[in-house]
């Protein structure tokens, strides 16, 4: 008999009670595929349904092959395939931040390529793709990453392939190890990156002219990836959401249980706001702020902070002197008075960028003030220092403000109590703040996830064995057991000017005033705000009621009748 020890040191290295149990928790697929254990790939045929956006006749030139194979034409599963292809050699690669399900991508490709065909996973992402750091993926790989959470299987970066010398490397990797197909699981910068790839990889590649497939899959746990009736989310969202929404509502039941605090929670969402959205429609808590709708209102910081402010008023005359207020991380960009001074001080940055390193940290402030128009230098002066220091801080790799070490949630407290002071001086105003982003990314995906990203996998290795490129796997109807289909990348590119240039780009998914999750949330805010009727959704469940689940705002935006996914 072991000893406590030893059981104690067999759950190390990834082996705890819970993964061992989840490793071996079943999957549901779409008919299509037959079973789980040994999925069988199907092929596609033309749907009617053909995309296309503003930018087509440009995108048309930019990516002459691709368009012309597929016609952006949507493609749906024809059954089966009854075609034995074999001698395949895939390369798989995770794009950009983690997601829970990731694994399973690859689990599902394994599987459905067979025996007949080679699966290489690339390390840390497209620059392994970019240095040829490939490894063969073996059935014992998938037994073990199996409904596991993260990306540490594979490793992944933020490299976009764009240059010629870039292209140029990616082909060698190809040759060398004699690539039939790429998949690329990522978000829309990663998908772009994935079009691009797809028709510069199109021919030419091998010895008889022939190319290189490549396949996209939709990955963020931002939700900012959705295509209207073809993609209603991207994998990792729900695990992410679901997460946030028990950490939420704890703390909702510790406000009613201490009775004498607000929790500001700042939640990931920089371009978009649907975590914020599917966690207060999970939790109901007192104020929920859209970025989305801030901007259509076009309404200022100060508008806001009143705002949030009254409710803080009124719950406290009724004796509630605590609540919940989420808020997502790119808030500020959406405020239109203080993108604007972003975009100026940005401008100013780029300009002086010389001149502003070389001053001492107390005088850059002043220094950027005075090179801004006048409302633009006293909006930047009326706030908080540590706001200040962080609007001037360093941009990251793409040029972009790092809106998420911004304290938007200690800002947002700092100008609600002044306010609260103004409004009513006796109401009592505590207040706490929480950044909830990293934690959700690499939890054990929910059954969702888990199931979600199993059928892309399946999707993305079929569209190999069936000779297509340039397309994204999606999974439709889940809620009424699933169909595998495929979205032309070329269909979705627009044309938009960064850097001085013209780039293709997938353009990312907001928050619509007028989607059903929206305006359920808008009729219930008000009641939510008055009185306490916040709910506790527990934690993610593999087994349970809540098992099966969907994201609230994916189940009222696709006009489900359940709020149970079902696939298979």
């Amino acid at each position: 008999m072991s000893t406590l020890v030893e059981q104690l040191l067999n759950t190390e290295a990834h082996r705890s009670i819970f993964e061992t149990a989840v490793r071996q928790n079943p999957l549901p697929v779409c008919a299509a595929f037959g079973s789980s254990e040994h999925p069988q790939p199907v092929r596609f045929s033309n749907t009617s349904q053909v995309l296309g956006t503003r930018d087509a006749e440009g995108v048309r030139a930019q990516f002459p092959q691709t368009v012309a194979a597929s016609g952006n034409v949507v493609l749906s599963s024809a059954g089966a395939s009854t075609a034995a292809v074999t001698g395949k050699r895939v390369a798989v690669l995770f794009s950009g931040g983690p997601a829970a399900g990731g694994h399973n991508v690859v689990c599902g490709l394994k599987r459905v390529l067979g025996a007949g065909n080679t699966l290489f996973g690339v390390k840390a992402g497209p620059k392994g793709l970019l240095k040829g750091s490939l490894f063969e993926i073996t059935d014992a790989n998938v037994d073990f990453i199996l409904n596991t959470g993260g990306f540490d299987f594979l490793g992944s970066d933020r490299t976009k392939i764009k240059s010629a010398e870039q292209f140029a490397q990616v082909r060698e990797t190809c040759i060398r190890h004699n690539l039939d197909a790429i998949v690329v699981v990522g978000g829309d910068d990663s998908n772009t990156n994935a079009a691009v790839l797809a028709e510069s990889l199109f021919t030419g590649v091998k010895a008889d002219g022939s190319g290189v497939q490549v396949i996209g899959v939709p990955k963020t746990i931002d939700g900012d990836l959705q295509i209207a009736g073809l993609l209603s989310i991207s994998f990792g969202f729900d695990t992410a959401t679901r997460i946030y929404s028990e950490m939420v509502g704890n703390i909702l039941q510790d406000t009613s249980s201490s009775l004498k605090y607000w929790h500001f929670v700042k939640l990931m969402g920089r371009s978009a706001s649907h975590v914020a959205l599917e966690v207060a429609l999970q939790t109901k808590p007192a104020i929920a702020l859209i970025s989305e709708e801030i901007a259509t209102n076009k309404e200022s910081l100060a508008s806001i902070i009143d705002r949030v402010a009254r409710v803080i008023v009124e719950r406290s005359h009724k004796g509630m002197n605590y609540g919940v207020l989420l808020a997502p991380e790119g808030l500020i960009e959406f405020i239109p008075e203080m993108n604007a001074m972003i975009a100026e001080l940005n401008d100013v940055l780029a300009h002086h960028a010389g001149e502003f390193a070389t001053l001492a940290d107390d005088a850059k402030a002043g220094f950027v003030g005075s090179k801004l128009s006048a409302d633009n230098a006293a909006l930047l002066a009326s706030l908080p220092h540590y706001i200040v220091n962080m609007l001037l801080a360093e941009r990251d790799s793409h040029g972009n403000l790092q809106v998420s070490l911004i304290p938007t949630e200690q800002l947002l407290i700092d100008m609600a109590k002044k306010r609260v002071r103004e409004l009513d001086p006796a109401v009592p105003f505590a207040a706490h703040n929480h950044f909830l982003g990293y934690e959700g990314r690499c939890g054990a995906p929910t059954l969702f996830d888990a199931a979600y990203t199993y059928n892309l996998g399946l999707t993305a290795g079929s569209l190999i064995l069936d000779g297509r490129t340039g397309y994204m796997a999606t999974i439709t109807g889940l809620s009424s057991g699933g169909t595998p289909q495929a979205i032309p990348l070329a269909g979705l590119l627009n044309i938009e000017r960064r850097h001085g240039k013209d780039e293709f780009v997938i353009e990312k998914a907001l928050v619509k005033m007028d989607s059903p999750a929206m305006k359920f949330f808008a009729s219930r805010r008000d009641d939510w705000a008055a009185a306490d009727l916040f709910s506790s959704p527990g934690p993610r469940q593999f087994w349970g009621p809540t098992t099966h689940q969907l994201p609230i705002s994916v189940a009222l935006n696709s006009g489900a009748d359940s709020l149970m996914f079902r696939i298979g």
